[in-house]
């Protein structure tokens, strides 16, 4: 969305049109009508002189409308432009003729609504984007119309009365649009005018303008002090001499004050001026009259307009309200006062002089409708959905104190939104047939009950539909996936019309036939058909159109038909709209549209005449030679037959019939074949250009060739399929079940993939276990269910049979869960063992309650017969400690939270012994301690209030919270009973959950469908928010334990993400960012800022410019801030900030000695001016002084050493390593290095701008740990750039691309970061320069290259400026809160800008001779974005800077004032990454998406005014990549770029040709092993991210990736090509993953080949024997398994090393002879407690001996490390018959073992414990890794020693290739590979 921005709100929104249609726009003249260039006519269109009127006017005549108009502008795709707020039409309907006017006005959202009314309207109706009022023709006085009109409340409602008058109409565009859409006007698009009118002019204008009053009256009157004005001259109709203006015409206005039916009606109001202007002076108000309404449309928006039109005042005067009733929406009943807390409000007698008030606005505690009064008639309503047949009372006591001037904002609870739907777990409610995929193949559409849902089904993310009332019966797109329809259940089914890109509602309507069954939509989106039942049961088929929904057009019908058959499925042809086909029990029927009747002709069945169809489907593709009604259909049915119908033809080609299989004498069960016999059940079919899918009621689903011959590929469900569906890509099947189960067939993986598993019946209860982020449900479908709430995925389902699950409860602490049940039985269940552990059988009547305590001692229950039972949860066998009866109410509706215990456990409550009492009871003994009887507490009431449900409030509130039947929640003290407060009137129906937030700031309800929130103090004049979307009761309400989440299920399971701010997350001040005050308050100044504050805190548009103030709020604590002191934190003085720790003060002269001091300028117009000129050292800065290595004095609290991060993820977080940084290292002597390193893969998505790329020279550098790699993207070729001692946060790239910064950590010895600076031509370095503490999150570099500028992360909280000659720091300064990134402006080098948390602070570099001064201007961003943090900036060419903030707006800023003028909603997310160019803008946000705007437009805007429209930008591409955007770099017209994310990808993106490739990708997580393929053309890699990745060694390219969700891969090997394969078929790579299974994937095939489990816990390594005809495999136990990867049988566990994890498996061909035993393979098994055996095998003879076994020895007390380092074993490739160990032991060594000696022969000392090794096949070297991060190649020849770094962890991983001639290293997710120079 679009919107202007301004201090003073409603000032700056009309700027525009002020420039040149104020006061007032006469439309015909500026269009020039007449010429009919600009305009157009049609029809019988004509001009004449009308003798009332004395001039000219238009007559529209003619007996259709749509055929007989004026329209302006001349086409639809233009656009009129008028701003002005009220529309004036001068016109006079035709005695006795109907005429329709229609206005299309634009939003700022740029939605077009269409706004028509007509004397043809018998009431009001709207759709999304139509409002269509009846108008009520006006009448002669005096005459009989007007006797009648008198006492009649609908007569006049039709064609106009024979002496209808002329008119002028005045239109509130902005309120009908607030009131009736919730939706702000822009400006109004078009007109057209109909048939049958008269028409003098239209007019637009801001001002209201009253007929009939003279200038001097008017001033005599002060009319303009209310904001009236007469009629302008031009505007006024003709009175004679002596005649009063109403007398002779009607004025009308909308909205009105009249009192005819309809209520939504243009009619003329009840008043005349006269009275009106007496009721200015005497204000008096009746009491309306109750109103029971009927529809639900008409009973929401009605119900506003009749509370906010004055009955007795002046309908021209919107700037005084004399009071805003209280609305309460209740079923039946007297007046009530609405209670709303504690709140009070102040009244007075009578009218105050204008300006001596304020205007109090009383709470609307339900009916989900929120009135706000603004300045100017501006109106914005939230609604929600109400049903209907309710009866509407207001009350109103007493007149209200107002102000003419002030009127204070309406206060609500904020933020608004606070609950955002994130996921819904459910499928199917009403049918499971329909699911649908979108065009792209790369989501599904499925409903949920009453909510429509599209899911990713790569990352499962869902996006909703939301506006049905009751359960979606069906569902249909058009052929490209624009248009959607669906419908719903119901007497008379809706039907609503979306368009889907945008997911919004185009059209709405009612469909006349019952329970809507089948939807099919035309391939054009043109035609919608519908199959239902009419009021007598019989068939009926709808065919509508739908051809101008897009345009904001009607659907009409086409044509309708009723039939006796039965029909179960209709689907429109693809080829042609008019055609459709039908198939239902003993029928299949062709149907066709022609000259508005549906005709139909049945298809002669023969045989098959008595069959029951399911589904049908037209064959697919198109012929030439071929008509398009030439192909063949097909149809499915019950008994298993697929009948091939000609269509052309009408008859049957072929049929066959689906069998079961045939059992053979082995069991296995054969390809399904169509013979005779029994058939199965054919629920659904789908046909592609190539293969045809079926869906049967034995639960598979099979895909066949278009000739039926034989099953290719199969799928078995839990239950029988409902519907299947094959993508429009062809390469997946969609498929549903009767289970409620969605998923998809991969066809090419031949892989099934769960989409969405649900409960098939109403959810009862859940409970959530917070440590493992798991959610237990039950429900009516008599099961319960495990939920993973990170994935949203079941985990476990258990069944009952027989009964039905009530109550769930998680254990607190144990993996254990307890569920209650209908029979009376308590089961405590264990989720590790996935077992029943106990059975309790306590109750006799349905379990109603069940809760454990707090800290998990303790469970208890409860049951519809009364009883409370007590158990001991101590050890997992829980048992009875005690058993009460009669003492809980015997209610089963308590049910099924009936029981509630008090956050410390010391208190149980629950409703009992009777309905009207609680008890409170001692939790670990059940003594009574306290009864509250519920009935008594009304005294007002004659009927008995009975308790529902009751919470605890948490520690220490003391609270106990009981909601009642008359809908009521009493708040009462847990320790008396007393009755602390009540809020009444809480749903319309009985609240069915309650819920307290842990700090107690919030109350979640529940009642009938809708989840409210509340403010718990009930501090606002709205204290609540509702949120709809169930189709059934809402069960039960939750938070999450974290807080971050609301749970609510029903009909299904739904995840709130809740967006509130915690108490410990809130901000201490939000008024000054950056700057921390040095004025003392003013106590004259303080209620007016205070004012401001309070306006700033809740958001509201300020009505005045606040006063200039730099003090702090006197309601924020201060206690830390120097009042007196002239020392800002800013300062950088040593001794400034000691005093300020003191709490001493100085005088400002004393600061002014000194180049440190902080100037105060006068501020203006809310501006803080600060400057700053900090003392800085001129040292060098390798030896640095202070603003060197020395810690900086700063003045600092004593919590600012633990900041909170900030909610954005822009800030670099160094990922946290247990590795230490080595003392020593051993160099190797320059030019005799053995190793180089040639290659790096990866990039550090954890980085954050460290990616830089300079198009014209062709630079390009990235980050990778430590290591800078300068890359050249033509050859591929590497430069690494190796000094950072740790993980690289950001780069920085002068723009003459010659000097390239680089920022980290702190090296050994520093207390600083370093920031390097590098040479780019020859990549040395420069300079080290140091000065901030923590983390370096950005630097820029100015335009001109003068001046690098550097930014601290949320810790450091510091901006530096160096002088880039020198690198020395010329400027540094501190902020109070955390900034997240800076940018210079590209046209003066002495400006620069950082954001932060809600405001931008421009700087501007003052430089006289060395002195340098900071001047700073801080901005905040408008009220209307409200309190977000500004998360990326960057500046334009044109006076323009665009900032991203973490609610995915973009705010753009005139640099030159200062003032943010416009934002829109870019993203959902969080934007990081902003860029711009000329008039195309870049965003990057953490939704992953890429976005390219059009801003061309913004400029004009900056020129003209501040009325931005949505139209003004435009999103011209967008992309998915695979992570959060974390920094991105593109050329100077932002056509091609490159792009880094999170994921550790690199992309190049290409707008112009919609390309995204991968330039560089790596691990995003630790890599667990590398392997070679034997001709050593590849490597494989394996991750905890669950990925093998296979990569191409000479190119370093990724090759394949073959990817396991939710496992990690642990352990990796590459087969040996047999020489019986040969060739690349036998390539293969098998992988161990954590779940205990085996992956056997094929190179050549890129596919997975087998599948095995031989393992129950994670395998931790794997290898292939010599001849690759063996796998063996070691787990995380111990065990080894010896495993067949033709058969995938385990042949063998060996079990020598059990309880050890194997960390070492190595296989190698010896001969037997070797050692004297028979085999032919030799291999090793190392586990992890120092231990490696030897074996000789021969496989092929089912042998594998133990020859040697090795323990090495540990000191007895070691002083071992944090972690021991692994033992490692591998032989040696030089010596046949030694193998080489290290690992934990006595020294630091690697030891040289001899299997024929049976010693250790040889020992190599080393400095570290080695965490990884690997030999060298070809030469006799040894590469070993260390956690000090160093790398030391070892020639055991020479035994000499190198050691050589680059990673910034430790290394955990040596490998080197088969040929010795590289070795890759890895820490963590970086892979070094290095070239072995020494021979």
């Amino acid at each position: 969305m679009v919107t202007g921005a301004g201090c003073g709100g409603g000032r700056e929104r009309g700027a525009m049109a002020k420039v040149w249609q104020h006061p007032y726009l006469n439309v015909f003249k500026h269009f020039k009508v007449e010429e009919w260039k600009r305009s157009t006519k049609e029809g019988d269109v004509t001009t004449f002189m009308d003798k009332t009127l004395k001039g000219t006017v238009y007559r529209i005549r003619g007996s259709i409308p749509a055929s007989n108009y004026i329209q302006l502008p001349k086409t639809s795709t233009q656009s009129l432009g008028l701003t002005g707020h009220y529309l004036y039409l001068l016109f006079k309907p035709m005695p006795g003729k109907c005429f329709v006017v229609h206005l299309d006005v634009t939003t700022e959202d740029s939605q077009v609504v269409r706004i028509s009314f007509s004397n043809l309207f018998k009431e009001f109706k709207s759709t999304a984007t139509w409002l269509q009022f009846p108008f009520i023709c006006g009448v002669a006085k005096g005459s009989m119309y007007e006797c009648t009109a008198r006492t009649s409340k609908q007569d006049l409602v039709g064609v106009a009365p024979g002496n209808v008058r002329w008119t002028c109409l005045m239109l509130d565009l902005h309120y009908i649009l607030s009131m009736y859409l919730n939706r702000r006007y822009s400006h109004l698009k078009s007109i057209k005018l109909c048939s049958n009118l008269l028409v003098k002019n239209l007019y637009t204008s801001d001002l209201l303008f009253e007929p009939g009053i003279m200038f001097s009256e008017a001033r005599q009157a002060k009319l303009a002090f209310h904001g009236i004005s007469p009629m302008p001259r031009e505007m006024a109709f003709p009175v004679p001499k002596g005649e009063n203006w109403h007398d002779r015409y009607d004025y009308i206005r909308f909205p009105s004050d009249g009192s005819k039916l309809p209520y939504d009606s243009i009619q003329k109001g009840c008043s005349n001026t006269a009275e009106g202007v007496r009721v200015l002076e005497d204000p008096t108000r009746h009491l309306p009259r109750p109103v029971t309404l009927t529809k639900a449309v008409r009973d929401r928006v009605s119900l506003i307009q009749q509370i906010t039109s004055p009955k007795d005042m002046s309908r021209w005067s919107p700037l005084i309200t004399k009071s805003i009733p209280e609305v309460h929406l209740a079923t039946s009943g007297p007046l009530e006062e609405v209670y709303s807390g504690d709140q009070e409000f102040s009244r007075a007698e009578g009218l105050q002089a204008a300006g001596d008030s304020t205007l109090p606005l009383h709470a609307t505690t339900d009916g989900g409708i929120h009135v706000y009064a603004h300045r100017m008639g501006d109106v914005a309503i939230h609604a929600v959905g109400i049903s209907s047949d309710e009866t509407v009372y207001t009350k109103i006591t007493g007149p209200e104190v107002l102000s003419s001037k002030k009127a204070s904002p309406c206060r609500r609870l904020l933020p608004d939104p606070i609950l955002k739907l994130r996921t819904i777990i459910g499928f199917g409610g009403c049918s499971t047939k329909w699911a649908v995929w979108t065009k792209n193949s790369s989501a599904v559409v499925y409903p949920c009950h009453a909510i429509i849902i599209t899911m990713q089904i790569e990352t499962g993310e869902q996006r909703f539909f939301i506006g049905h009332t009751d359960k979606v019966s069906a569902l249909t797109f058009n052929g490209n996936s624009a248009l959607l329809a669906s419908a719903q259940m119901g007497h008379l089914s809706m039907v609503r019309l979306w368009d889907f890109q945008k997911g919004k509602c185009l059209s709405m309507f009612k469909t006349h036939v019952h329970s809507v069954s089948s939807l099919s939509l035309s391939y054009s989106g043109a035609v919608l058909c519908g199959i239902g039942k009419d009021g007598h049961g019989k068939t009926m088929v709808v065919v509508w159109n739908t051809a101008q929904v897009n345009q904001g057009g009607e659907v009409v019908v086409l044509a309708k038909a009723h039939t006796d058959v039965d029909i179960q499925t209709l689907k429109i042809a693809f080829f042609d709209d008019t055609r459709m086909v039908s198939c239902g029990r003993d029928n299949v029927r062709l149907w066709r549209v022609r000259g508005g009747a549906l005709r139909s002709c049945p298809v002669n069945l023969g045989e098959y005449h008595s069959l029951e169809f399911t589904d049908l489907a037209f064959e697919k593709g198109h012929s030439a030679e071929r008509e398009p009604e030439d192909r063949t259909l097909f149809v499915c049915s019950r008994s298993g037959h697929i009948l091939e119908i000609d269509y052309k033809n009408v008859t049957i080609r072929n049929a066959r019939r689906l069998l079961p299989s045939q059992i053979q004498h082995s069991h296995r069960r054969e390809k399904q074949t169509f013979h005779s016999g029994p058939g199965i059940a054919i629920n659904s079919i789908s046909v592609s250009s190539t293969f045809c899918a079926t869906a049967s009621e034995d639960g598979y689903v099979r895909l066949w060739p278009l000739d039926f011959s034989a099953v290719f590929l199969e799928a078995e469900h839990e239950g029988p399929v409902s519907s299947v569906s094959i993508s429009p890509d062809s390469l997946k099947v969609l498929c549903t079940t009767s289970t409620g189960n969605l998923g998809y067939l991969d066809i090419q993986s031949r892989g099934y993939n769960t989409l969405m598993r649900s409960h098939t019946d109403s959810v009862l209860a859940f409970s959530v276990d917070g440590l493992r982020k798991q959610m237990a449900t039950v429900s009516q479908d008599n099961t319960i269910r495990i939920w993973d709430l990170v994935s949203m995925q079941q985990l476990y389902d258990f069944t009952a049979c027989d009964e039905m699950p009530c109550t769930v409860a998680f254990h607190p602490a144990q993996q254990i869960f307890a569920c209650g049940f209908s029979s009376g039985v308590v089961r405590t269940f264990s989720l590790a063992a996935s077992d029943l552990l106990m059975e309790h059988k306590q109750h006799r009547g349905a379990v109603t309650g069940l809760t454990f305590s707090p800290d998990g001692n303790l469970m208890f229950s409860s049951c519809s017969h009364g009883t409370l039972a007590l158990y001991n949860c101590a050890a997992q066998k829980s048992h009875v400690l005690r058993v009460l009866g009669n003492v809980v109410s015997q209610d089963a509706e308590h049910g099924p939270n009936a029981l509630a215990i008090s956050g410390d456990g010391r208190l149980l409550t629950f409703v009992g012994p009777s309905k009207y009492t609680v008890t409170v009871m001692d939790a670990h003994s059940l003594d009574e301690l306290l009864r509250i009887d519920v009935s008594i507490l009304d005294l007002d009431s004659t009927n008995l209030d009975s308790a529902l449900r009751i919470c605890f409030a948490p520690m220490p509130v003391g609270h106990l919270l009981v909601s009642t039947s008359s809908n009521k929640v009493l708040v009462l003290d847990a320790k008396t009973g007393r009755l602390v407060r009540e809020v009444s009137r809480v749903h319309k129906l009985s609240c069915s959950s309650l819920a307290l937030s842990e700090d107690a700031r919030y109350l979640l309800t529940a009642g009938d469908r809708v989840v409210k929130v509340w403010d718990y103090q009930m501090r606002f004049d709205i204290n609540f928010q509702v949120y709809i979307g169930h189709s059934e009761p809402v069960r039960q309400v939750a938070f999450t334990p974290d807080q971050q989440h609301v749970i609510s299920i029903g009909d299904a399971i739904f995840l709130w993400d809740f967006l509130a701010v915690s108490r410990a997350e809130s901000p201490k001040a939000d008024i000054h960012p950056y700057v921390e005050s040095l004025v003392p308050l003013r106590a004259e100044t303080n209620s007016e800022k205070l004012k401001d504050f309070i306006s700033s805190a809740n958001e509201i548009p300020r009505q005045s410019a606040p006063l200039p103030s730099l003090a702090s709020p006197p309601c924020l604590d201060i206690s830390s801030i120097h009042q007196a002191g002239r020392d800002d934190i800013f300062s950088e003085s040593d001794e400034g900030e000691e005093a300020g720790l003191k709490g001493s003060s100085r005088e400002a002269a004393d600061g002014n000695k000194d180049h440190s001091a902080l100037v105060m300028e006068e501020p203006v117009e809310n501006e803080e001016t600060l400057v700053v000129r900090p003392k800085v050292s001129q040292e060098c800065s390798r030896s640095p002084s202070h603003s060197g290595n020395e810690p900086r004095k700063e003045t600092k609290g004593p919590e600012s050493q633990h900041y909170i991060r900030p909610d954005s993820y822009r800030h670099f977080t160094p990922r946290f390593k247990a590795s230490v940084l080595p003392k020593s290292v051993l160099y190797p002597p320059a030019g005799n290095e053995g190793l180089k390193l040639k290659a790096v893969i990866g990039y550090n998505g954890n980085g954050r701008g460290n990616m830089v790329w300079n198009p014209d020279t062709g630079f390009f550098a990235y980050t990778c740990g430590c290591v800078i790699v300068v890359e050249d993207l033509h050859s591929g070729s590497q430069q690494h750039w190796i000094g950072h001692p740790e993980e690289i946060s950001t780069l920085a790239l002068s723009h003459d691309a010659q000097v390239l910064a680089s920022a980290s950590g702190q090296g050994n010895g520093d207390s600083r970061c370093q920031i390097r600076i590098w040479n780019v031509q020859d990549g040395t370095c420069q300079k080290v320069i140091f000065h901030h503490e923590t983390q370096v999150q950005a630097m820029a570099y100015s335009h001109d290259d003068r001046l690098l500028v550097t930014l601290g992360d949320y810790s450091d909280r510091t901006l530096a400026l160096w002088n880039t000659h020198t690198y020395d720091l010329t400027s540094s300064t501190h902020f109070l809160e955390p900034v997240h990134e800076v940018a210079f402006n590209p046209l003066f080098d002495g400006e620069l800008a950082c954001v932060g948390r809600g405001a931008v602070a421009f700087w501007l570099i003052e430089q006289r001779g060395a002195d340098i001064s900071l001047k700073v201007h801080k901005a905040a961003i408008p009220d209307m974005v409200g309190l977000v943090e500004l998360t990326s900036v960057c500046y334009s060419t044109n006076y323009l800077l665009y900032s991203g903030t973490n609610t995915g707006q973009i705010c753009v800023w005139d640099t030159q004032t200062n003032r943010c003028f416009m934002t829109w909603e870019a993203d959902e997310g969080e934007i990081g990454v902003l860029l711009c160019c000329g008039n195309r803008l870049v965003s990057g946000s953490n939704t992953k998406r890429i976005r390219l705007w059009s801003v061309a437009a913004v400029q004009e805007l900056r020129l003209k005014g501040s009325d931005a429209r949505s139209s003004s930008v435009l999103l011209e591409h967008e992309m998915t990549l695979d992570g959060t955007i974390v920094g991105a770099t593109f050329d100077d017209s932002l056509d091609m770029g490159i792009v880094g994310t999170t994921a550790g990808t690199l992309w190049y993106i290409n707008w112009a040709e919609s390309t995204s490739i991968r330039l560089i990708s790596g691990h995003k997580n630790k890599v667990n092993e590398v392997t070679f393929s034997p001709d050593e053309s590849h490597c494989a890699t394996c991750g905890e991210d669950g990925s093998v990745r296979v990569w191409s060694l000479a190119s370093m390219e990724l090759v394949v990736q073959f990817q396991v969700l939710n496992q990690s891969c642990q352990c990796l090997a590459w087969s040996p090509i047999p020489i019986s394969r040969g060739g690349a078929e036998g390539q293969h790579v098998v992988a161990g993953y954590s779940d205990g299974t085996i992956r056997v994937f094929s190179i050549s095939r890129t596919e997975m080949e087998l599948k095995m489990h031989p393992h129950s816990v994670a395998l931790t390594a794997i290898a292939y024997s010599a001849d690759g005809e063996i796998i063996l495999s070691g787990g995380k136990d111990g065990l080894m398994a010896v495993s067949s990867p033709r058969t995938g049988m385990t042949i063998r566990v060996l079990i020598d090393h059990k309880g050890s994890p194997i960390t070492v498996i190595q296989c190698t061909r010896k001969q037997y002879h070797d050692f004297g035993v028979e085999g032919g393979e030799l291999w090793l098994a190392a586990s992890s407690d120092r231990r490696v055996s030897v074996w000789v095998s021969a496989w092929l003879k089912d042998k594998c001996e133990l020859i040697d076994w090795l323990s090495f020895p540990a000191p007895a007390s070691p002083e071992a490390p944090s972690s021991l380092p692994p033992s490692l074993a591998a032989f040696c490739p030089w010596d046949n018959g030694a193998l080489v160990y290290v690992g934990f032991g006595m020294q630091k060594e690697i030891l040289f073992y001899s299997l024929r000696q049976k010693q250790v022969v040889e020992k190599i000392p080393l400095s570290h414990f080695a965490t990884s090794l690997s030999l060298s096949p070809a030469a006799h070297f040894l590469a070993v890794g260390f956690n000090e991060r160093v790398l030391r190649l070892i020639d055991c020849t020479t035994r000499t020693e190198q050691d050589f770094v680059g990673h910034d962890d430790s290394i955990h991983l040596c490998r080197f290739t088969p040929s010795g001639k590289r070795l890759f290293t890895a820490s963590y997710n970086e892979i070094l590979v290095w070239e072995i120079t020494s021979t």
